[in-house]
């Protein structure tokens, strides 16, 4: 191990070096971009040397998932490259990886690893002094104190207090099964980037989560007009899925974004931008509904797909209502006004969006019927408290016009892989570890979490389930996290932090030292992927990514697996009942239950072959069997893509088969059809508790607690109150939510600024690169400002993810922390609504901060 570090020390290259050899990197991937060729330089040079480009993963949730590969010698990492297994074309792109997948090295060999357990100086059983969490100096202490104190912490909590007052935090859950297998733990439940479409949709005929909406990246081409609705891949989804619409672009689709701000997808496209609100799409959508509706004209001007509607829908109107509906009413005479007194028109919405009323009449204009429209949208509208009804309208304005289910025409999801949505052409196989359940049901909603700990109750609706609400006292006793960013990551941080410093014991295994780690009392140093077996991954339907072993465990570092286990012992669990296999076993599971679409389209099959001597020279269990790729080559390459051309068997259209025949087709609606009105919504939504507002079986408009009308402390008189502004959390290139912050490559490389629009800066007489102080209930922060006209007045945004910095004598973050500023506000599905709290700022009159990058990397000071 010293042999290894003392190497990488050796390796070592300046700041400056590497930014000017990045450039020049830059200017020449540029360049090689405009040709489909191939250039491959030094290869055979470098294996004679004794280097093996190994297949290395990228696994944070950025929703790329791309190929990456490290250039190995003597057991370090010396270059990191990308997808070079096939030429790149249109119709078989390459899996590039983007800035962040590039930097994995110095995520994985940075100054910030956690090299060996650590505990608090000022912790000791029962919790010492809590009041120093995130402020404590740090002692080395070995595994087996390590495991011992946790365990003892752990059974203490459930013995005094019951399974309950122990939390866990984790997604892929290795010690959270050893908990679980122990009595259970508390969990909580949280819409983190799906937003109100984790509700289930499919009750009114939707596709679960809004997944599968769209169509095949290859309809994109058919289609004349391309919308994009809160949705910037750009930024937050890098990966082909751009590269999908420039390819949309080049045959001859016309682009709209619409949204809060003009972003870096909307400008690659020459997009034309319709500016809307945070949290406002709904009002928006409903004035175009109502243009819809007062325009058409079946003969003269035929904007509405009556046909469609009439045959698809119900709740439209008076005379396609559902059976049993309770109320008389019906989403056309609402959008009329016909209840309310208030015609939903382009005036009225524009008050509310700040949209010019010529764009809301121009949107509805050009998603006539008779246009070839994919409308797409993100999933950030629906991270907007009171956003309840964003996914039902939106899908109600594509019925309406009838762009469903038909080549050219789409209405559906952007997120991740969804604007290339369909059946998976190739899928992973399971690790082949037993499900663990939790036999403790108490599960707290994310806006509400910290909140619920400090006060010692919470509003229970079950686990992503809206129950009717039932308030239950909880006693939090220990929080234990593993590969999930809580503290960090979900709404109401102020908040958070107390309730670290309130509990009795916090728990981290991770692998640098990040937000949870920093307010934890002992943490436990895991191995990054890197250092394991290997995994395979998906994201892309189209393509299959197998990472390797690149170098051995750094340091004292141990898998999550190995903790787990270790744990299991000291707690009575029986290890065969959580890991009756082990970590070389899974990930050859993984390989062997790999399979690949056949040429038809319709049936799978093995993707890889195994053979005998591959079994044994793996050791381990299995069976051989014939595939697409052998396993070695499969290693090497580390991806397997499905290779596409057009008119293949591939392509998909949601809701084809119902649109063409939806009696034989029916949706999973109570009806079979898509409904418009739903008293199943509007009863569920309604009955929660976990806010006031009131909803309709139909898309209408409601006021969130926190929420542009908001801003106004008289909105009939357009007077504005003490938050003025509408703060979002846009997705950044510099991270992968928080994850790789403290990387300094990507800090140099990308400022993260607050945003802010130049009229309202230029009121406040701030610049770029001032130094500005946002605030608002729930906390203050300090960032940059980048002024320009692209962001829309009245809309301050703040990227999301920044590792939290408080200063503990004034209070404010230094580290432009989004979750600063986001409370414990929500509406009656409980949605984090990241994107639509209300704010202020200011020119700050201390000291100008300085660029992340020259600051110093977030360690543990160790004694």
């Amino acid at each position: 191990m010293a042999d290894f570090v003392g190497k990488a020390a050796g390796l070592s290259i300046s700041r400056r070096n590497f930014i000017k050899a990045s450039a020049a990197a830059a200017a020449s991937l540029s360049l090689a971009g405009c040709s489909n060729s191939l250039s491959t330089v030094g290869v055979d040079a470098a294996l004679d040397n004794g280097e093996k480009w190994v297949s290395s993963a990228c696994w944070h949730n950025c929703g790329g998932r791309c190929v990456n590969k490290a250039l190995v010698k003597e057991g370090m990492v010396i270059r990191q490259k990308t997808d070079d297994t096939h030429p790149d074309s249109p119709e078989y792109p390459q899996q590039r990886a983007c800035l962040r997948g590039r930097s994995q090295q110095q995520d994985v060999l940075g100054a910030d690893r956690i090299k060996y357990p650590l505990k608090r100086k000022h912790w000791q059983p029962g919790g010492g002094d809590k009041s120093l969490r995130g402020k404590d100096e740090w002692e080395r202490i070995s595994w087996d104190e390590a495991l011992n104190y946790v365990a003892a912490e752990i059974k203490k909590a459930k013995e005094n207090y019951g399974p309950q007052s122990i939390m866990s935090f984790a997604r892929s859950g290795w010690t959270k099964n050893v908990l679980y297998a122990y009595g259970g733990t508390t969990t909580h439940w949280d819409t983190t980037s799906l937003g109100t479409y984790y509700f289930p949709w499919e009750k009114i005929g939707m596709l679960k989560q809004g997944m599968q909406t769209a169509n095949d990246r290859f309809d994109l081409r058919k289609s004349d007009v391309i919308i994009l609705m809160g949705a910037n891949s750009a930024w937050s989804t890098a990966g082909l899925y751009s590269y999908s619409f420039l390819q949309a672009k080049k045959a001859g689709a016309e682009f709209i974004s619409v949204g809060p701000n003009y972003n870096a997808i909307a400008a690659a496209l020459d997009a034309k931008w319709i500016p809307v609100h945070a949290g406002t799409d709904t009002a928006f959508l409903l004035a175009v509904a109502y243009t819809l509706i007062t325009e058409d004209d079946p003969v003269s001007n035929p904007l509405i797909d009556w046909e469609c509607l009439n045959r698809c829908t119900l709740g439209f109107d008076a005379d396609h209502m559902p059976e049993g509906a309770k109320l008389n009413e019906n989403f056309k005479d609402y959008v009329l006004g016909k209840y309310d007194s208030i015609p939903k028109t382009p005036a009225w919405a524009s008050k509310l969006c700040g949209t010019p009323v010529a764009d809301i009449i121009f949107y509805a204009r050009k998603i006539r019927k008779d246009n070839k429209v994919t409308m797409l949208h993100g999933t950030a509208p629906a991270r907007c408290a009171g956003s309840e009804d964003f996914p039902q309208i939106f899908s109600t304005i594509g019925f309406m016009t009838g762009h469903v289910g038909k080549p050219g025409h789409a209405c559906g999801n952007a997120y991740k892989g969804q604007s290339n949505a369909g059946p998976a052409l190739v899928k992973a196989g399971s690790s082949g570890l037993p499900k663990v359940n939790n036999p403790v049901k108490d599960c707290i909603n994310g806006p509400n979490l910290w909140k619920s700990i400090l006060d010692g109750k919470y509003l229970y609706t079950g686990n992503m389930e809206w129950l009717p609400g039932e308030w239950r006292d909880i006693d939090i006793r220990v929080l234990y996290t593993e590969d999930k960013a809580t503290l960090q990551g979900i709404p109401s941080m102020t908040y958070g932090i107390e309730a670290h410093r309130k509990v009795d014991f916090v728990v981290t295994q991770t692998f640098n030292f990040n937000t949870q780690a920093k307010y934890s009392d002992i943490i436990l140093p895991i191995t990054t992927q890197w250092e394991r077996p290997g995994v395979v991954m998906t994201f892309d339907k189209e393509a299959i990514l197998v990472y390797s072993q690149v170098i051995e465990p750094l340091y004292e570092a141990k898998s999550d697996q190995w903790i787990a286990v270790e744990l299991a012992k000291r707690l009575g669990v029986d290890v065969e009942q959580v890991f009756p296999i082990d970590e070389k076993q899974q990930f050859f599971n993984q390989i062997a239950g790999s399979t690949v679409i056949s040429e038809d389209g319709k049936s799978y099959s093995p993707l890889v072959t195994i053979t005998a001597d591959d079994i044994v020279k793996w050791g381990v269990k299995g069976e051989p069997q014939a595939g697409r790729i052998g396993l070695q080559e499969f290693i090497e390459r580390g991806a397997y893509q499905v290779e596409r051309h057009e008119g293949d068997n591939y392509g998909y259209y949601a809701y084809e088969d119902f649109i063409k025949d939806p009696e034989n087709n029916p949706l999973t609606s109570a009806s079979g059809k898509f409904e418009i009105y739903s008293d199943w919504k509007a009863d569920t939504l309604n009955n929660t508790g976990i806010a006031n507002m009131t909803f309709k079986p139909y898309p209408s408009h409601t006021v969130a607690p926190e929420c542009y009308e908001a801003t106004f402390s008289d909105w009939e008189n357009q007077v504005k109150g003490d938050y003025p502004y509408v703060v979002t959390n846009p997705h950044y290139l510099r991270r992968t939510h928080c994850n790789q912050d403290n990387l300094p490559w990507l800090r140099e490389a990308c400022l993260n600024p607050v945003f802010l629009n130049r009229q309202d800066a230029e009121k406040k007489d701030i610049k770029t690169g001032d130094t500005v102080l946002v605030w608002n209930a729930h906390g203050k922060t300090l960032r940059q400002a980048s002024v320009s006209d692209t962001t829309m007045p009245g809309i301050v945004e703040l990227p999301h993810g920044t590792w939290v910095d408080i200063d503990e004598k004034t209070g404010i973050d230094m580290a432009g922390t989004d979750n600063v500023l986001c409370g414990p506000t929500t509406s009656n599905l409980g949605v984090s609504g990241y994107n639509n709290y209300v704010c202020n700022f200011e020119k700050y009159q201390g000291a100008q901060l300085i660029p992340d990058y020259l600051k110093p990397q977030q360690v543990p000071k160790v004694i």
